[in-house]
């Protein structure tokens, strides 16, 4: 890896920032889930964090290493919602203005929770806008600091605590399966997995409309798609990171992908046997943990739900599908 990457350590100091403010989420296991996969399952329930999402935890880890002058002029970023909650929470905690891009169709439960927590929200077209673009340019004409959703060794760093709870709370692992977007939470986690648990192997989890991180995994350098169409609106990124790709070069074992139909299957478990709302994104890694049942038996499998921050009328309708 490159020097200047971040490191277990900066997991670590992240850990100590955020005591007693992120929330140290449960970790459950299901008796029907552990018979059906023939292995122990460890599923990190994120979806309980503050503000419904992992995001939190790098949001405010990030924010809160800024100096007193950045405090004050306040910070940008973009997001379609859970990075956005965790912004304007975070700014919120520390007494900072905020604004945020958020694309036009985000979700109006993730849009109004933003704004409730005093942020300012500027929407954008994520189908035909740069994002990033917009929130750099804000920045630099008002003098605020850009913290980008998952590029960024404080953001990733602070993701990586969850991971982290995980291994302290049940120990070693055979296989750790993450939800990935533009890979904030799988590159910190598996930065925590190669400290606490070196055997255990590390899996990104991605929409099968969506994967540009496994091509660029298989090709070895980054590459860019149009913006996916799939449920899984987290995970709606058209490139991975630069830092967050070199990690996962280095770092991860594999890629996997799953369809958003079995996304739904995967909701609609955790809704009826585990009595937890789940959102889409979040349910990337159980689904590709099922997929990879055969290969996993008599295994210690860990599971991180990213987050649970999806609309009831969404969250019925999905539910109201028909299974295949």
């Amino acid at each position: 890896m490159q020097p200047n990457l971040p490191t277990f350590k900066d997991v670590s100091k992240a850990a100590e920032r955020l005591k007693g403010v992120a929330y140290k989420t449960p970790v459950r296991q299901s008796r029907a889930l552990n018979e059906q996969m023939q292995a122990q399952v460890f599923i990190k329930c994120e979806n309980f964090q503050r503000m419904g999402a992992f995001k939190f935890r790098g949001g405010f880890n990030a924010l809160s290493q800024l100096t007193p002058i950045q405090q004050r002029a306040g910070v940008v970023a973009y997001s379609s919602g859970n990075h956005a909650q965790a912004i304007a929470l975070s700014a919120r905690i520390l007494n900072m203005p905020a604004t945020l891009f958020m694309p036009r169709d985000a979700a109006p439960s993730k849009l109004a929770a933003t704004k409730g927590y005093g942020a300012e929200v500027i929407p954008y077209d994520r189908y035909s806008e740069d994002a990033s673009a917009l929130a750099t340019q804000f920045a630099l004409a008002k003098g605020v600091t850009f913290i980008p959703p998952f590029d960024h060794a404080d953001v990733l760093s602070g993701q990586g605590t969850a991971a982290l709870e995980l291994f302290d709370e049940v120990g070693e692992l055979d296989a750790l399966f993450v939800c990935l977007g533009g890979g904030g939470l799988l590159s910190g986690s598996a930065l925590s997995a190669k400290a606490k648990s070196p055997n255990c192997k590390i899996f990104g989890v991605e929409p099968a409309a969506g994967n540009d991180v496994q091509q660029s995994f298989r090709k070895g350098e980054r590459v860019r798609i149009q913006t996916p169409i799939t449920i899984a609106d987290g995970a709606q990124t058209p490139m991975v990171g630069a830092i967050t790709f070199e990690l996962i070069k280095a770092l991860v074992d594999d890629i996997h992908t799953v369809t958003d139909a079995q996304l739904i299957d995967v909701m609609r478990f955790y809704a009826e046997r585990m009595k937890m709302i789940v959102e889409p994104t979040g349910c990337l890694s159980l689904a590709a943990a099922i997929q990879a049942r055969e290969a996993l038996k008599g295994q210690r499998v860990g599971v991180i739900v990213s987050g649970g921050n999806v609309d009831m009328a969404r969250f019925s309708q999905l539910l109201a599908q028909p299974s295949p």
